[in-house]
């Protein structure tokens, strides 16, 4: 019990010192960076002391320095599943998926008929459980990873279709009329200002679409998958009653996904630094 009650005792500290932080620096760039640092270690090191504190089983729930050593030791393992589950089929199902909700979203700008027909259906299909869908496109695509890219193409394209849809209409009549007395064509007022003033609702989209994305591959491989992947060596592994493993592709998945998000982040800021959301950060 010595190691719960210290863990106990070190994070409500952390917590008092979190909060004091917030409130007094939140302005500082390199605190804003700790603040989510020190949280993070502050539950790390709270549920190690819990479970050891406790004696919680492994097979429960390991400690988080458990499922550190094992991650040192499956480096080859972990890395042959996130070239299979990320890299090949989350990645090529988003890229694939947001470029083509895209195009559609432009498509349906020009035609009123798809924006009361297709809407309506993507809605439809976006409502549409992975677990039912799933093993479909596993038996249409094969086991390989263009099955999870199709299943991740489903999830993340009607998310990035119906922000885009909403983002070339941001614009406001004077504005369009501005464009319209300088003879502008369709494209020219398209280009220069109805994508620009979309890009803030796409983005939207894209950083939706980073969590689908990784969730759509692994879950699909439940359903079928060659002898590597991240949802094939958990759903093996849970099994075996390895959970320190099953918890290592569990963050390195976490780890993963919050990389691509901060990365879309970051385009954003880029892309859209002139709208009022990032000017106003410091």
């Amino acid at each position: 019990m010595i190691w719960a009650w210290g863990a106990l005792a070190f994070w409500a500290l952390a917590t008092a010192g979190n909060v004091w932080l917030a409130q007094n620096h939140a302005r500082n760039r390199a605190v804003r960076l700790v603040i989510p640092a020190l949280f993070g270690a502050t539950l790390l090191l709270l549920w190690e002391g819990m479970v050891r504190g406790l004696g919680v089983s492994p097979v429960i729930l390991p400690p988080p320095s458990m499922i550190g050593a094992r991650i040192a030791q499956s480096l080859p393992i972990l890395w042959t599943d996130f070239n299979q589950t990320i890299l090949k089929g989350a990645l090529s199902g988003y890229f694939i998926g947001c470029a083509a909700a895209v195009a559609v979203a432009v498509v349906i700008d020009r035609s009123p008929f798809l924006q009361r027909g297709l809407l309506p259906v993507g809605n439809f299909v976006a409502a549409l459980p992975i677990v039912g869908i799933a093993p479909i496109l596993v038996m249409w695509f094969g086991f390989d990873w263009q099955s999870k890219a199709a299943v991740v193409v489903v999830m993340v394209f009607f998310p990035v279709l119906v922000n885009m849809v909403a983002g070339l209409k941001a614009t406001d009549a004077l504005q369009r009329d501005q464009m319209a007395t300088w003879s502008a064509s369709y494209w020219q007022g398209l280009l220069k200002l109805r994508l620009p003033a979309a890009m803030p609702f796409l983005f939207n989209g894209l950083k939706i679409a980073t969590t689908l994305a990784l969730i759509g591959a692994i879950v699909a491989e439940f359903f079928g998958s060659p002898t590597r992947g991240m949802g094939f060596r958990i759903s093996t592994a849970v099994g075996q009653l390895d959970l320190p493993l099953v918890w290592a592709e569990i963050a390195v998945a976490a780890l993963a996904g919050s990389a691509f998000y901060g990365l879309v982040a970051v385009i954003e800021r880029g892309v859209t630094f002139w709208h009022p959301s990032q000017r106003g950060r410091a």
